[in-house]
């Protein structure tokens, strides 16, 4: 059956972004729908050398039911992470995968990984080196894409993380990297981002998502003032919980917040113009450790910002490729400098399976972005040894080397469980 081009979600009046935009509010328009359609069929890659090595392994000991479990697993449609190369031989390389997705009818999800600072130099850091080189980047990629149906989803962390960036609530983050200037950093960071959504979002069939953390990490109105920054009326919308394991259900209250602040501050009453910072979220009304409270910021939305049409909001879409368990609690009594609840954290579960059918009028689709069982990094829990005492002490695999332990736990506990 042949796809229903991705609906682009058009913006007009938007004022243009100059490199300076970092202490600028540019106020989208009223978009059209923005939806990866609901016929879309994802796309599933090539497996993970290590992946086809734990099956054999796992095949030749006999232990049959791990093994077809993990082969379901990598014949699940995920993500293609795109994270360096250059020039013509990136544009070849992307090419080629959306061909062999457009060879299947499927609609392939790459991920964009590649922007300065990446990662702010911890586990996965790396990415271009300058400005002009990751504008480059961006084009060569966008170049293999061409007419070819295709969602993206643009750096992940590249919103949660921003070199000598002050927040809303004006407070510097921690993200200080020396190499960087501590004058342009920030403003460098949302020049690059609206370089790659105008980039991405002049292809014909392209969508395009920005980066919009996760409802345990930034408050609504912070990443809704970031989000309006980047570019977001512009493209398709944001992603939630990439390479996390937070519950769908809070992801889908959170990126309606999202949604609804950047309307606020955006369309919303003229006083409230820019002031993102008003908008209520997971931290107040509601109380983040008690979701019994969260009806309590929805009550503030409706009464401040009401019903608005779904196509005058920016959509999301959600990882659930390692969120079946959900987040993980450090064991009582532990006292690691840093639990770093979010590195390997032991026994969760692959999480719903991609789809567009969310039940959620302004979520796009549940995905799996990140390759589940691909660690995400070293993990010591603050430790400072190169050894993850949450799991007895062994070294972690780097950051998207296959790590077999990992794996076995997220078939063994997926919810809802693999056939």
């Amino acid at each position: 059956m042949a796809l229903t081009p991705l609906r682009r979600r058009a913006a007009t009046g938007l004022a243009a972004v100059a490199a300076t935009l970092a202490a600028a509010v540019p106020f989208p328009a009223a978009p059209a729908a923005a939806d990866i359609p609901d016929t879309a069929t994802f796309y599933t890659p090539r497996p993970d050398h290590g992946a086809l090595a734990q099956i054999a392994e796992l095949t030749a000991a006999g232990q049959y039911q791990p093994a077809a479990q993990l082969r379901t697993m990598t014949r699940t449609p995920q993500a293609v992470w795109v994270t360096g190369g250059s020039g013509q031989a990136l544009t070849q390389s992307v090419k080629a995968e959306v061909q062999r997705a457009a060879g299947k009818k499927t609609v392939p999800v790459l991920v964009a990984y590649n922007i300065p600072f990446r990662d702010c130099a911890q586990y996965s850091a790396g990415g271009a080196t300058s400005v002009a080189g990751y504008e480059a980047w961006i084009d060569a990629f966008a170049s293999g894409i061409g007419d070819h149906e295709v969602a993206v989803l643009l750096e992940p962390d590249g919103l949660g993380i921003i070199p000598w960036y002050t927040t809303i609530n004006g407070s510097q983050e921690w993200c200080r990297p020396a190499e960087a200037d501590p004058a342009t950093a920030a403003a460098d960071r949302f020049a690059m981002l609206n370089h790659a959504v105008d980039r991405l979002a002049a292809l014909p069939r392209t969508s395009v998502y920005l980066d919009g953390t996760h409802s345990a990490w930034l408050g609504a109105g912070d990443i809704a003032d970031r989000l309006v920054k980047a570019g977001v009326g512009r493209a398709d919308g944001f992603f939630l919980n990439v390479s996390n394991y937070e519950t769908t259900e809070r992801q889908l209250k959170y990126g309606n917040w999202i949604a609804r602040c950047i309307y606020y501050g955006t369309e919303g009453p003229e006083y409230a113009r820019g002031h993102f910072d008003w908008c209520a979220s997971q931290y107040y009304p509601a109380d983040p450790a008690d979701f019994s409270t969260w009806g309590r910021t929805d009550a503030w939305y409706d009464s401040n910002v009401g019903a608005v049409p779904t196509d005058r909001l920016p959509h999301f879409v959600v990882d659930t490729s390692r969120n079946g368990q959900g987040p993980w609690t450090p064991p009582a009594g532990v006292s690691w400098p840093d639990p770093q609840t979010w590195c390997n954290p032991p026994d969760r579960g692959l999480g719903l399976r991609p789809t567009t059918a969310t039940g959620d009028p302004l979520a796009d689709a549940f995905l799996w972005v990140k390759t589940p069982g691909q660690s995400d990094g070293q993990c010591d829990r603050g430790t400072g040894t190169g050894h993850d005492p949450a799991r007895g002490g062994i070294a972690d695999p780097a950051a998207g080397a296959w790590f077999a332990e990992q794996a076995l736990e997220l078939v063994t506990y997926a919810n809802p469980p693999l056939g």
